[in-house]
C-alpha cells in the first residue's frame, strides 16, 4: 500500500446517491482475492455499453476527468454488501481519495486499509464543490492530509476530520498487517516467553 502524501489532482464529479457496492464491482468480477486487476471493471453496468465500448454518457467516461485521484460522490456512498473488492478496484482505477457526505460503515473502514482516504463534508460543502467542478471540468484540488485540508482552484479551503490512527496508517502506507509487522520484535518475545510458560500449548515447539 502507498503512503498517503500530499497531492493536486483532478477531480471527478459523480452526483449519484446510495451508489452500492454492487454498482461499484459487480458480483460476476469477484473471482480473484488479490487486490489488483479490478480497476477495468469499476462501475461496470455504467462505464461500458452492450457491445463493450465505453459509455460516453457516463460520468467519468468524460474526458476532462481522464487520470482523476479525486472522486466527488453523492450522500451514502458505498452502502449495500461488505465486498473489500469495491475498494480494491476504486485504488485499482486510480482513485486515492473520496469526498461525500457519507459512506457505508464497512466500506469507510475498508477505505483506510487499502490506501483510499474518504473525507465527509456537509451537503452544502459537497454541492460547492460539485459545482466549482462542473464550471470548469478538469480542474485540480490539493488534499492535504498532513493539515486534513481540501484547497480548491476558487481559493476555497475546507478542512475535514479523521480519525488520528487511520490518518497515521494511511499516510505511512500500513494496512492492518502492516501495522501488526511494526510489532513483530514484540510478538517474538511474547511467544518465546508463553512457550516456557505454558509449553503444553506448544506441542511442536
Amino acid at each position: 500500500m502507498q503512503p498517503y502524501e500530499k497531492h493536486n489532482s483532478v477531480a471527478a464529479v459523480m452526483n449519484r446517491s446510495n451508489v452500492d457496492t454492487d454498482q461499484i464491482i459487480a458480483k460476476q468480477f469477484l473471482k480473484k482475492v488479490e487486490r489488483t486487476g479490478f480497476g477495468i471493471h469499476l462501475f461496470h453496468d455504467w462505464r461500458y455499453l452492450e457491445d463493450g465500448s465505453d459509455n460516453p454518457e457516463f460520468e467519468l467516461n468524460r474526458p476532462e476527468f481522464k487520470g482523476a485521484k479525486i472522486l466527488i460522490a453523492g450522500d451514502n456512498f458505498g452502502c449495500g454488501s461488505s465486498r473489500e473488492h469495491a475498494p480494491w478496484s476504486i485504488a485499482d482505477y486510480g482513485f486515492n481519495t473520496i469526498i461525500s457526505t457519507s459512506y457505508a460503515d464497512i466500506f469507510f473502514s475498508n477505505c483506510f486499509k487499502n490506501g483510499i482516504l474518504p473525507i465527509k463534508v456537509d451537503a452544502k460543502t459537497l454541492q460547492a464543490l460539485m459545482d466549482e467542478v462542473e464550471a470548469e471540468p478538469g480542474i485540480s484540488i490539493t488534499i492535504d492530509l498532513e493539515n486534513q485540508v481540501i484547497n480548491t482552484p476558487a481559493g476555497n479551503e475546507i478542512t475535514f476530520d479523521v480519525d488520528p490512527f487511520r490518518k497515521e496508517t494511511l499516510s505511512k502506507g500500513l494496512d492492518d498487517i502492516g501495522w501488526t509487522l511494526k510489532f513483530e520484535d514484540k510478538i517474538d518475545e511474547f511467544e518465546v516467553k508463553h512457550k516456557q510458560q505454558l509449553p503444553w500449548l506448544w506441542p511442536s515447539a
